[in-house]
């Protein structure tokens, strides 16, 4: 574990390096990728997430799914449980609020459970990724255990600064790969 907590710490380190506005110009560059993708465009249901920090920044991703109808959904990571849930999000200025890591998450007071099986397009976040779909996060499992639960897939698709592509990564037989990697120069596609 330690070897992924390296290739962590590395990788953030790169990509807190990258400036605000070049982070916002190359997030720009990558949404207009991934809602160029088909499987965005014939989704209903998609799931996201809230950026933070020097992610990804998901705000016009999740702005242009409400503009076209789609429902947002957003999951959550209820305090002491090691599985996230899925909520819709009606509207994420008055319906989310921070979660147990400062993430913006949904209130389950006002926001209605979503099964697995009604998501056709999932947004993942991640640290690290490879051309072939290898996927490091967090470090939570989160994500992987999420992954794992779908019987019926959805296209799981990843956007990332290039800085977060690498050649290899240290990845376990729980590791779920992810089928789209989406930078601002590249797409990559999972290997089977």
């Amino acid at each position: 574990m330690s070897e992924k907590h390296e290739f962590r710490k590395q990788v953030l380190s790169c990509r807190d390096a990258l400036g605000a506005a070049q982070r916002a110009s190359l997030s720009e560059t990558i949404t207009a990728r991934v809602l160029a993708l088909t499987s965005y465009a014939s989704a209903r249901c998609v799931m996201a997430y809230m950026s933070i920090g020097s992610e990804f920044e998901t705000a016009a991703f999740v702005s242009d799914l409400r503009a076209q109808g789609k429902t947002l959904v957003l999951p959550r990571a209820p305090r002491g449980a090691r599985a996230l849930e899925l909520y819709a999000v009606g509207d994420p200025e008055r319906d989310l609020s921070p979660g147990v890591w400062g993430i913006p998450e949904p209130r389950p007071d006002v926001c209605r459970a979503v099964a697995l099986d009604e998501i056709d397009f999932a947004l993942v976040p991640g640290v690290a990724f490879t051309a072939r779909g290898e996927r490091l996060g967090y470090g939570g499992g989160f994500y992987d255990q999420l992954i794992a639960r779908f019987s019926r897939r959805p296209p799981l698709v990843a956007a990332a600064f290039s800085v977060q592509i690498l050649p290899e990564l240290p990845v376990t037989e729980r590791d779920q790969k992810v089928d789209l990697v989406v930078t601002e120069n590249a797409t990559y596609s999972r290997e089977t």
